[in-house]
């Protein structure tokens, strides 16, 4: 099995990749929605035993590698604060704005399914992209590089969740 491993970047290392092809991007928005979101997560671990913080990192990571805006790499770096963290929507946009915390709770929307049989969630879950995506496309953006992040990192899952983790990928994103 192929493991892909990435050095997790510090928020100084993250502004400098955004800062490279966005000159006037908000470094100290980013940097207060790493240290947010770090914080959020601190007693949270994944399942090989590092900061569940690193996933978040590694998702502002990709945003950063594919030249998003400020607000979605922040949306990155917060996508999981919501869900997973009990932080409300209403206080992620006294901190971070209607715009970032809207991406957010998109995402946080998005990652909700519930269904019964395979037609169902696939019909669902393209009804639910096309809304995402006619309100703001960034939330279909960070979501995406949720699930590739994901995805990558499978390795500590029992093979039976990698698989349904992979169906499940393949059926969302098949379009």
């Amino acid at each position: 099995m192929l493991i892909y491993k990435a050095a997790v970047l510090n928020a100084e290392s993250l502004i400098d990749v955004v800062q490279a092809y966005h000159p006037a991007a908000n470094g100290a928005l980013i940097k207060k929605a790493y240290e947010f979101a770090e914080w959020a997560h601190r007693e949270q671990r994944r399942k090989s035993g590092e900061p569940y913080f690193v996933h978040p990192a590694n998702v502002a990571q990709i945003l950063a590698d594919l030249r998003l805006d400020t607000a979605s790499v922040c949306a990155g770096l917060l996508h999981d604060v919501i869900e997973d963290s009990g932080v409300t929507r209403e206080a992620l946009e006294a901190e971070f704005g209607r715009e970032i915390a809207g991406i957010v709770d998109g995402v946080t929307k998005l990652g909700k399914f519930n269904f019964t049989s395979r037609e169902d969630r696939q019909a669902e879950s393209f009804r639910k992209m096309v809304v995402a995506m006619a309100q703001d496309v960034r939330v279909l953006l960070v979501k995406l590089c949720d699930r590739l992040d994901n995805m990558r990192t499978l390795d500590h899952m029992s093979p039976e969740a990698q698989e349904r983790i992979a169906r499940e990928t393949r059926s969302l994103y098949k379009i």
